[in-house]
């Protein structure tokens, strides 16, 4: 029987450095999900992994059993960049974690397309059940409504996008080279909107040149990453340069503009990464923030009310999420208990029946009584424990529901209960009006 809750972790941008981001990181996410699959008390297993997060999730009994196996993920990173997730928090989080909402960019398309690779690795890897697979679906589904019915991802409102943005009015991007200094939060935001605009080129330059590839591995258009000491020999190549870094002294300056031609430099870096003076280098063009506050200004409202509708579209689907994995688990104990009671009760009655057989025999009227009294009593037990098992799945009591779970698990070793095979659970009796109540419900 599937059952089970789930637990998550997250270190994403909002609580975690770079580098902690990259520690969470396996190079394999298909591999990671296999492992913590293997995990006992693991049924299900998700892991989301971009250069802006790193998250994993599992399906176990209870939640202390999902700690213990999402525990060693964690343990040398600082307890700052981790949060965890309940069950509930979990689904809610996903759900807007696949609309945009979680972004660094609000609203930004590339998430949910890793968010369906994502959940291919896990598919793939045998890690997706009944509860990740109703929850991934409506994640997605949601990701995507908010994109074709709300303004979400319309416009920019981060200086990466913005930035690109201004470039783009200012100079076509079609066939362009364009230059990114700067791996970090901003510079990788720019390079995520270029992945947007059908560039000839695109550079990312870094002093740490590991986290520049993996910028550049992270985007679709033919990238490549260069060390921050070659910007002498880069730059002249650039129709367009975004620069974003965290130097405390400028890294661009006339003598290193004075080579590189036509050239529009967008400084989005506090302190700035361009001297002053590069504006006077012919050729040169230099746009600052000053620059950008208009570009960010005219979708910053549109966003924030369209985010409002999502949260509002999120809240919907979530009650729609959480009653259908109250009614799936709650259902599934049931029609457990009544396997499992079908079983005994057949075992019970046959041998009943044959001894009444062999004291003189039954009429066809007599056996259907005996047999409407075993059906009868096996309705009157159940109906008690049927009725607290559907206020604890509406009251969200989910140790009573696991715990049911384990007790009146069906899938009996051979000969349990008499049987000699069990019995298919297709073939288990419910009485009717448990049955129809289910499917009303």
């Amino acid at each position: 029987m599937s059952g089970g809750v789930i637990t998550g972790i997250r270190i994403a941008h909002d609580t975690a450095s770079v580098d902690a981001i990259e520690a969470a990181c396996d190079p394999d996410q298909r591999r990671l999900v296999e492992q913590l699959l293997a995990h006992e008390g693991v049924s299900e297993a998700f892991c989301l992994q971009t250069c802006n997060r790193a998250e994993a999730y599992v399906v176990t009994p209870d939640e202390a059993a999902g700690r213990a196996a999402l525990e060693p993920r964690v343990s040398e990173l600082p307890t700052a960049a981790v949060r965890w997730t309940g069950h509930e928090e979990s689904l809610r989080h996903l759900l807007r974690v696949a609309a945009g909402l979680e972004s660094l960019v609000l609203g930004e398309d590339q998430i949910i397309g890793q968010f369906r690779e994502a959940y291919a690795d896990a598919r793939d890897a045998g890690a997706i059940g009944t509860i990740l697979e109703d929850a991934l679906l409506k994640a997605i589904h949601v990701g995507e409504r908010a994109r074709t019915e709300t303004a979400i991802n319309e416009g920019v409102v981060s200086l990466g996008s913005a930035a690109v943005a201004l470039a783009a009015a200012e100079r076509p991007l079609e066939d362009a080279t364009v230059l990114v200094i700067g791996a970090g939060e901003m510079g990788t935001l720019a390079a995520q909107s270029l992945d947007r605009r059908d560039l000839e080129r695109l550079l990312v330059a870094n002093r740490t040149l590991s986290r520049a590839e993996h910028v550049a591995s992270e985007v679709s258009v033919d990238a490549e990453a260069v060390p921050l000491a070659a910007l002498s020999t880069t730059i002249d190549s650039a129709d367009v340069v975004i620069t974003a870094t965290g130097s405390a002294e400028p890294i661009l300056d006339p003598a290193l503009l004075e080579a590189s031609g036509e050239t529009l430099v967008i400084d989005i870096a506090k302190p700035r990464d361009v001297h002053p003076e590069s504006d006077a280098v012919e050729g040169v063009v230099v746009r600052d923030l000053d620059d950008l506050e208009t570009v960010t200004e005219r979708t910053e409202a549109r966003r924030a009310a369209a985010a409002r509708e999502v949260e509002s579209m999120i809240d919907r689907e979530l009650d729609h999420l959480i009653g259908q994995f109250k009614r799936k688990q709650a259902d599934e104990v049931i029609g457990a208990m009544y396997e499992g009671a079908e079983m005994a009760k057949r075992q019970e009655l046959s041998t009943a029946l044959s001894k009444l057989e062999s004291q003189g025999g039954l009429s066809d009227k007599q056996r259907e009584t005996v047999e409407a009294m075993a059906d009868a009593l096996v309705s009157q037990l159940l109906a008690a424990p049927t009725h607290s098992l559907r206020e604890a799945a509406a009251e969200d009591d989910w140790e009573t529901i696991n715990t049911a779970i384990q007790l009146f698990d069906p899938e009996f070793e051979t000969g349990a209960v008499g049987s000699p095979g069990g019995v298919d659970p297709a073939e288990a009796t419910m009485p009717p009006e448990v049955a129809a109540r289910l499917k009303d419900d």
